[in-house]
């Protein structure tokens, strides 16, 4: 029981829900690749998709008996990964000592923000209308935010707006993750439409997208300059500064011929 205090001096007692936090141990191969902060929820779509968006998985049959097991100290998923990645797995768990979940550490991730995306498939442009109607759809396929007022979302949404699927978390990046996760699992794809982030849009939220196969990505917050410049250069589509009433157009991505 929380207790609230207003401006004019009275005081309310209320019951508030909070949004799960928990440590989620990442491990492939029986490697412990991360650790993140995390709700534990929707947890094999977190696994697979952050996979699929680090880079360490091409393809999602590359990512196998994904596992959850509760632990004390908080949770593990566990999977068996395939393909090209195995290599870059072992190379990052043998060189990663300590990095934050949204910063930078040593001269591996610095080159790492050079590396160029691939490039973003030719799209149609996204009508502003269709940004309008997912923005005032979206809470009803927020119960943790509406529960918490604290989590984060990202959605698929159709070219009309239409919301195909959300995920919700604690974290920005690991809300688009379990998105992109969800999406690999039932082989969906995130190229005709457009992904909308209630997250701030820093240049991870682009690079996941980006990876994920997304060609337009929408944000309530103007992106960061590294993330502009990371959108321009692979022809995403980025909107940002998502409101009931207005949208902001910051990149025009690689127009479909014709």
């Amino acid at each position: 029981m929380a207790v609230e205090h207003r401006a004019d001096g009275t005081t309310r007692a209320i019951d508030r829900a909070f949004v799960p936090e928990a440590p989620v141990a990442l491990e492939f191969n029986g490697l412990s690749y991360a650790v993140m902060m995390a709700t534990p929820a929707d947890l094999t779509d977190f696994a697979l998709g952050f996979a699929l968006t680090e880079g360490l998985a091409g393809d999602p049959r590359d990512v196998t008996d994904l596992a959850v097991a509760e632990v004390p100290a908080g949770w593990i998923v566990r999977a068996q990964l395939a393909g090209l990645g195995i290599a870059q797995l072992t190379d990052r768990v043998r060189a990663r000592v300590a990095e934050s979940s949204c910063g930078l550490c040593g001269i591996e991730n610095l080159e790492a923000v050079a590396r160029p995306l691939p490039p973003v498939a030719a799209h149609n442009a996204i009508p502003p209308t269709a940004i309008f109607a997912a923005l005032a759809a979206l809470r009803d396929h927020q119960p943790l935010t509406r529960a918490t007022g604290a989590a984060h979302a990202a959605a698929l949404c159709e070219a009309d707006g239409t919301i195909i699927a959300v995920r919700e978390d604690v974290g920005r990046h690991n809300a688009l993750d379990k998105l992109v996760g969800a999406l690999a699992a039932t082989g969906q794809s995130a190229a005709s439409g457009f992904v909308l982030s209630t997250a701030r849009c820093s240049y991870e939220i682009v690079e996941k997208a980006v990876r994920a196969g997304a060609t337009t990505l929408v944000t309530i917050s103007l992106p960061t300059s590294l993330a502009e410049a990371r959108a321009r250069a692979a022809g995403l589509t980025l909107w940002s500064l998502a409101r009931p009433d207005s949208v902001l157009e910051v990149v025009k991505g690689s127009a479909r011929a014709g």
